[in-house]
């Protein structure tokens, strides 16, 4: 299908920002959505179809300005694509009761929110294609990171049912799993080593934010259900989400691999720097 307006969460950085890019050199029609505008300053020199609403997507308020722009510029909106994520590493011991609202309101309640806002009416104009990012985070637990888990499980799930309730009205839902990617989350996360260790367990190259612009192009393409990046990660966490206990006994040799690939990216860092 062939996109009329594309709708993006978290356009400011990181993946959002990497696809908001993709679609504007392409002359897409678009809707960006994020806390601050960033990058794109003011958007007045930009064609009519370009508009930024700058609003928290936990926010009933935000998705209705997104509704009112598209009907300005009188194009239906074909793709609704949520990058939008938070993440603040912490054990249970430590963190802030206030992070639980953080990561499940930008992460968990703002996707849904879209979804369903945008949801119906893509089935009221039967045809749409929603992408939800999650994260490989939402398969398999990672201690250090649990409300980040929480938050993408939640994601993944709500995804993976609303897909068969949209279907019918010719509405596609998928969700696309990432392993670690180069964004200021990975940065965040440097200064985590404890907490984060599990998340830097995998291969030593991190992926970039071109490779999931790539994957959610594919996706656009060719809708699937589901896709983990890369996929050998995806088929571990899926491992790991299913048999937690088998997991565990390969927990250690992880760790240390983590806080191997940690600290030789957090030395990368700092001759960046």
């Amino acid at each position: 299908m062939d996109p009329t307006l594309i709708v993006i969460t978290g356009a400011s950085s990181g993946i959002g920002l990497q696809l908001a890019r993709h679609f504007q050199k392409e002359q897409v029609p678009m809707v960006l959505i994020d806390l601050h505008r960033g990058p794109w300053g003011n958007m007045s020199s930009f064609p009519s179809t370009y508009n930024f609403v700058e609003g928290d997507v936990s926010q009933a308020a935000t998705w209705e300005q997104v509704l009112e722009q598209a009907k300005e510029i009188h194009l239906p909106i074909s793709h609704l694509i949520n990058c939008a994520g938070v993440i603040r590493p912490g054990f249970l011991i430590d963190y802030a009761l206030s992070d639980i609202d953080y990561h499940l309101d930008i992460n968990t309640k703002g996707t849904i929110l879209g979804t369903t806002i945008i949801g119906r009416e893509m089935k009221f104009q039967e045809f749409g294609h929603i992408i939800n990012v999650s994260s490989l985070a939402g398969l398999a637990p990672v201690s250090g990171l649990s409300l980040y888990v929480a938050s993408k499980f939640a994601v993944r799930g709500f995804s993976l049912s609303v897909a068969a309730e949209l279907r019918n009205f010719g509405v596609d839902v998928s969700v696309i799993c990432p392993d670690l990617v180069n964004t200021p989350m990975l940065d965040l996360q440097l200064n985590y080593p404890e907490e984060a260790k599990l998340t830097f367990s995998g291969p030593s190259k991190v992926l970039q934010p071109e490779d999931i612009v790539r994957e959610i192009l594919q996706l656009m393409q060719n809708p699937k259900l589901q896709v983990c990046v890369p996929a050998s990660r995806g088929l571990l966490a899926k491992i790991a989400g299913a048999w937690p206990a088998f997991a565990e006994i390969f927990r250690s040799s992880l760790e240390k691999k983590g806080r191997k690939n940690l600290k030789s990216l957090r030395k990368l860092q700092d001759l960046s720097d």
